[in-house]
């Protein structure tokens, strides 16, 4: 028995031993943007057909290369096949290498998927002795900050330049990292066309082109980090080799460089001085009240301008609101903003135009209003107040003496009254106690009599309609889907105060509004899947763009800041395009 347990043992061990592995090993788990990943598919058996994973966010720069080896030791054998990769990641992220497969003695293996993380790009250490083409010391990228140390809301620019020397060309260029700005307000200034220029770098001649300009507001103070730019440059490299006709031949290559992180040590406003009125405005401005008119008639208006003009974050701070006194009905402004952002930072000009409606006839004085910004060139706090004015309604109702105030200057100013005095009702519906009849035997009390029975049809009726609209699953998807677009829409009309939440809800109603008009799942939303299933169904492609941007945008928008009036326009847009839908979905 027991010589029996032994050789079962023995030929256990021997089956396992003998079982097909097929597994994939990488050189490292984390990795840079601008680093190199090997990767093996490595098999204890010889197998044909063997196929690679499709490598989606990575670019082969190497391989495949293959490897086979085979020992005897003590008799028994021992195989090794390895079929390696060289790869360069193209995004950041947790990146899946997918599962491999090869055919070993008429069976199909894979290999298990194996995830690693891609962060920014980092600075390698150049070999001062590298005298090769690809030499890092002919190709640069470099980030260069107007500003490391600026305040909170004052403009620092960021300009990408590209150093390359005088012995290479450069055909084309890919950005496969674009560099991220949290906790700035950023502004790209576009190139129209790339030009070469001379320059220096390293105290050592170069040509230069500029790839990017970037205007940055700093949200908040302490160290902020700017993210690197990495890119994917095709280039020709000279070699040691000359033609017939005694010219240097080149070598296509490609290179990728990155400008490296910069921070930047953000100082705080400073508290000394600060106004009470202070809304965050940091330059140098003007600032004007202007009315359309001051003497109007009953039934008429007149507008009220608040602007701010100048340099400075225009877009980043609320203007004042005017106080009006009872009696006049303020409206909600229209916001319009004619801002410029060069290199130099923001310039230019916001407004908010208000519009108020008399009702009763006086005088009404609209006190000063303030405007405070931190002047960024005397270090300071200033204050600009606008004058008072008075608005003279010539005619309409009035009130009574008693009701009329006075501001202090003499001028009268009128009190409105919440309601007046009803006039006394004078006729009566009285009836003798004893001319009412008796309830029971009258028509009404046959019919409260008769309405339970005549229920009982309408309830069989409901209840039927209730299982069937229970067993419609789609159906019921649907509608939860409506029901749910509508509240979220609601949700971002009520926070619209509240930018984070706003764009929370906003987004949330636009694809619940895509649920339940598509048929589809959240799992299920692609950019390209939507796209094509809009247009299928009829959808207009100028509509189709708008949605799309409008919902890439709605998560941006969570971090970066944004006006009450770019706000209200995104909610205003986003109704407009379910609009459009709702009409042009078949």
């Amino acid at each position: 028995m027991k010589k029996s347990i032994v050789i079962l043992f023995l030929a256990l061990v021997q089956a396992v031993s003998a079982q097909v592995q097929f597994e994939t090993k990488v050189s490292k788990q984390s990795l840079a943007m601008n680093e190199t990943l090997r990767v093996d598919f490595i098999m204890n058996a010889d197998g044909d057909n063997f196929s690679p994973p499709s490598f989606e966010g990575f670019k082969v720069v190497g391989g495949p290369s293959q490897q086979v080896s085979q020992s005897w030791v003590n008799g028994k054998s021992s195989f090794n096949k390895i079929y390696s990769y060289f790869l360069m990641p193209t995004q950041r992220g947790n990146l899946t290498i997918r599962q491999a497969s090869i055919e070993i003695n008429g069976q199909t293996y894979k290999t298990a998927p194996v995830t690693v993380s891609v962060s920014a790009a980092v600075e390698r250490p150049r070999d001062p002795g590298d005298n090769s083409p690809t030499s890092d010391q002919s190709i640069y990228l470099v980030a260069e900050v107007s500003k490391t140390n600026p305040y909170v809301n004052e403009p620092i620019t960021v300009v990408y330049k590209l150093y390359f020397s005088y012995n290479v060309g450069i055909s084309n260029w890919r950005e496969l990292d674009k560099p991220r700005y949290n906790d700035f307000w950023s502004q790209n200034i576009d190139i129209k066309q790339l030009v070469a220029e001379e320059g220096r770098y390293n105290n050592e001649p170069f040509r230069y082109v500029i790839l990017r300009k970037t205007v940055l507001y700093p949200q908040k103070s302490g160290k902020l980090e700017i993210e690197p730019l990495t890119l994917d440059i095709d280039v020709q490299l000279p070699t040691n080799r000359r033609n017939i006709w005694g010219q240097v031949q080149v070598v296509e290559d490609h290179k990728r460089v990155s400008a490296g992180a910069r921070t930047i040590n953000v100082k705080p406003l400073p508290e000394a001085g600060r106004p009470d009125d202070f809304s965050g405005a940091v330059g140098r401005f003007d600032f004007k009240v202007t009315p359309s008119r001051t003497t109007v008639k009953n039934g008429e208006s007149l507008d009220v301008t608040v602007s701010v003009s100048g340099t400075g974050n225009l877009k980043l701070f609320d203007i004042p609101k005017p106080v009006v006194p009872t009696g006049l009905e303020l409206y909600d402004p229209v916001h319009k903003e004619n801002v410029n952002t060069p290199l130099s930072g923001m310039n230019g000009k916001i407004t908010d135009t208000y519009t108020i409606v008399p009702e009763f006839k006086g005088n009404y004085p609209i006190k000063a209003m303030r405007f405070s910004y931190f002047d960024l060139t005397s270090k300071s706090y200033k204050t600009i107040t606008s004058p008072e004015f008075v608005i003279r309604v010539l005619d309409g109702p009035g009130l009574p003496q008693s009701d009329v105030a006075s501001n202090g200057d003499g001028a009268k100013q009128p009190i409105l009254v919440p309601e007046h005095f009803k006039f006394i009702k004078l006729n009566t519906d009285l009836t003798a106690i004893g001319s009412r009849k008796s309830f029971f035997g009258s028509t009404a009390f046959y019919v409260l009599t008769a309405i339970p029975f005549l229920m009982i049809p309408l309830l069989v009726l409901f209840k039927r309609k209730k299982q069937q609209r229970d067993s419609d699953v789609i159906g019921n998807r649907v509608r939860t889907s409506n029901r749910l677009a509508r509240k979220y829409l609601s949700d971002a009309k009520r926070n619209i105060n509240d930018k984070e939440q706003f764009y929370i809800a906003l987004e949330k109603a636009m694809h619940n509004f895509l649920k339940a008009k598509l048929h589809i799942e959240t799992s299920e939303m692609s950019k390209e899947k939507i796209h094509e299933i809009l247009l299928d169904r009829g959808a207009d492609a100028e509509t189709v763009r708008d949605f799309i941007v409008l919902t890439e945008n709605c998560d941006f928008a969570r971090y970066a800041p944004a006006s009450a009036g770019a706000i209200q326009h995104d909610y205003g847009k986003a109704i407009s395009i379910i609009s459009e839908l709702e009409k042009q979905l078949k």
